[in-house]
């Protein structure tokens, strides 16, 4: 150990982000700060969040001063074999800052302020205030000596290192020295956000280390206590470590790691290598389940531990932060409409959108013409529109009203293997034709209305979005529509069984005397001539029952293509309705038509509506961070349940 001090008097003090600590810190605490620190810009808080301070207890010469400053980074003075060293409680500011200012180490103790000029000047300085307090003899003092360490990217954290627990008086220290250091002990460990460390030696037996009986009095549900045993490579086959790689230990059911602490001139980097090094090939030490070893695990169940504290003010912050965008949204809806937008809704609702739904309205809907218009035949919308349906209609019946080659062939696998039957393709040519003519119309209109108006293209644009959607929701129900024919075959129409009667009875003498004289060629009612030379090896039983379901199906089929060609006519209509009454108005009102930049609103109402959304993009953003907060926590307790 007394080599130790030399490597302290060097003074490197290694406060990087590389400590485990802080790697964990910057992870999962600062977000929470930096929100904490928006949301008081924003005045939605105006306290902030306290990190709970970190306090080392444990029986003199544990380890617990190593543990501390490998934690913290700094280098603290150390005594030699079994002589006591923290002899006064020695608290630890560390501070970031992000100015462009030297770092600044400051050592404070009664009314005294002492600035440490150099790094390698704080064990010194540590040492000398102890003794201004507490004298040169081994008497330990209530009077605490707080160091600020101010760096960057250093967390905002503070560590408490505690005089170590003495049983018996040592030298010229007082009989009641034992209860003065539970004194000093209790002080510091009674606050709920204070995280615990109890420090122990891998060769103490964990049962009789008061440490652990003093914070059991003040955290008996154990939630902020861990264990902390040290000098595992100096004890590596104690009962202790026997124990743990048995899973057996039992600490008052308290969570326990295992550490190495920085030995002699080591640097902190140094120290974490040897560490991984010999929890991950020494013999004995290399069993223990890398889940309770080593520095980096230490740090991650601190950090835990202080994100579950700090997650039970989240809720109420939470709720701040949604009575604020309460009252930014309130604050941006209530902004007064501008003039220019004004102007814009009144411009297209009394010159151009009152005029142009009752010319559309006329003409796609009513079929009323001005006398001028009579004589196109492009713009007579009804006549056009009851046109492309008849077509339709004829391709409709045309795909399905020819007999193929193989002339029941489909209906023979039906009765031999029950195959299904289909309905025929619907035609989206058909819809597209209408779209293309819809849109030819609006586009006609709309310069008859707007003239040179400059609002002329930009409304021209709107016109193939709405039509757009509107074949998108045409197609969208006859698919619908024809997934529910599929779905069984059924009709009310009376003329459909009079309509299969008549056709097989036309057809089924003509079939059944060229099946017995093998006529290849028979001229079947309405169809023409078709070939069945290859029915001839067909059972009779299977061909007769084959050509009862064909002429079935030929009569079942009019029925649906009527019915089909009725349903898209409807709904033709009716979308053609919602798109002059209801779509084209919203695509002008709502969505503006891209001409809202044609007058810009003022730069005050602007930044105004800039200001508020990035409030409330901010106070979204931070209530986001603090639901995954919540989250991560509530789901590391339940693991944690679990697992108990």
């Amino acid at each position: 150990m007394g080599t130790k001090r030399q490597a302290c008097d060097q003074g490197i003090i290694e406060t990087r982000t590389s400590q485990p600590l802080f790697s964990s810190y910057n992870e999962k605490i600062r977000p929470i700060l930096n929100t904490v620190k928006k949301l008081q810009h924003l005045k939605v808080i105006q306290e902030g969040v306290s990190v709970p301070n970190i306090v080392v207890i444990g029986e003199q010469s544990s380890g617990k001063t190593s543990v501390l400053e490998s934690l913290s980074g700094v280098r603290l003075p150390s005594g030699s074999g079994y002589s006591i060293c923290t002899r006064v409680p020695l608290i630890i500011r560390l501070k970031d800052h992000q100015d462009p200012v030297p770092d600044e180490f400051v050592l404070e103790y009664g009314n005294e302020k002492v600035k440490i000029m150099d790094e390698s000047q704080i064990a010194n300085a540590i040492d000398k205030a102890t003794v201004e307090i507490s004298g040169n003899s081994k008497c330990v003092s209530n009077v605490p000596l707080t160091l600020l360490v101010k760096k960057k990217g250093v967390p905002d954290l503070t560590l408490i290192d505690l005089p170590g627990i003495t049983r018996s008086p040592e030298g010229d220290q007082p009989e009641n020295i034992y209860e003065q250091i539970s004194d000093i002990i209790m002080e510091y460990i009674k606050p709920e956000e204070t995280i615990l460390l109890n420090v122990f030696t891998a060769a103490d037996r964990i049962h009789s280390c008061e440490s652990i009986r003093e914070s059991h009095r003040v955290d008996g549900t154990r939630e902020r206590t861990l264990a902390v045993a040290t000098k595992c490579d100096i004890n590596p086959d104690g009962q202790f470590i026997n124990q743990a790689m048995e899973n057996i230990v039992n600490i008052r059911g308290l969570e326990y790691v295992c550490v190495r602490n920085r030995i002699n001139d080591e640097t902190f980097d140094e120290a974490r290598i040897r560490e991984a090094k010999l929890f991950g090939s020494h013999p004995l030490l290399s069993k223990l389940d890398k889940s309770i070893v080593g520095f980096p695990v230490l740090a991650n169940k601190i950090v835990q531990i202080q994100l579950v504290i700090i997650s039970k003010c989240l809720p109420n912050i939470g709720n701040k932060i949604s009575e604020k965008m309460s009252v930014l949204n309130l604050e941006r809806n209530i902004l007064p409409e501008t003039i220019q937008v004004f102007i814009i809704k009144l411009l297209l609702t009394q010159t151009l959108l009152c005029p142009l739904r009752n010319a559309l309205e006329k003409i796609l809907i009513s079929g009323e013409y001005d006398e001028k218009e009579l004589d196109n035949k492009q713009i007579r919308c009804v006549a056009r529109l009851k046109e492309m349906l008849d077509n339709f209609t004829k391709e409709l019946h045309t795909s399905v009203s020819k007999f193929s080659e193989n002339f029941l062939i489909e209906e023979i696998q039906f009765v031999e293997n029950t195959y299904g039957l289909r309905l025929p393709g619907y035609l989206p040519h058909f819809v597209n034709e209408v779209s293309a003519y819809l849109e030819s119309v609006c586009a006609k209109v709309l310069i008859d209305i707007c003239g040179n108006s400059p609002l002329l293209s930009s409304i021209k644009k709107l016109v193939p979005n709405v039509i757009a959607r509107m074949k998108k929701k045409l197609m969208k129900r006859v698919v619908e529509w024809i997934e529910v024919e599929k779905l069984t075959c059924f009709s009310s129409n009376p003329d459909f069984i009079a309509s299969w009667r008549k056709i097989e009875e036309n057809n089924h003498e003509q079939f059944s005397k060229s099946m017995s004289s093998h006529c290849e060629v028979i001229n079947i009612e309405g169809h023409g001539m078709i070939n069945v030379k290859h029915l001839f090896h067909v059972k009779p039983d299977i061909r007769n029952q084959a050509f009862e379901l064909k002429m079935l199906t030929t009569a079942y089929w009019e029925v649906v293509l009527n019915r089909m060609v009725d349903f898209v006519a409807f709904q033709l209509r009716f979308r053609m309705h919602e798109m002059v009454n209801k779509e084209i108005v919203n695509e002008l009102m709502v969505n503006g038509a891209g001409i809202d930049h044609i007058l810009d609103e003022p730069e005050s109402g602007s930044k105004e509506r800039e200001r508020l959304q990035r409030s409330i993009d901010l106070l979204q953003e931070s209530k986001i961070i603090i639901e995954d907060i919540l989250n991560d926590v509530r789901e590391c307790q339940s693991n944690k349940q679990y697992i108990k």
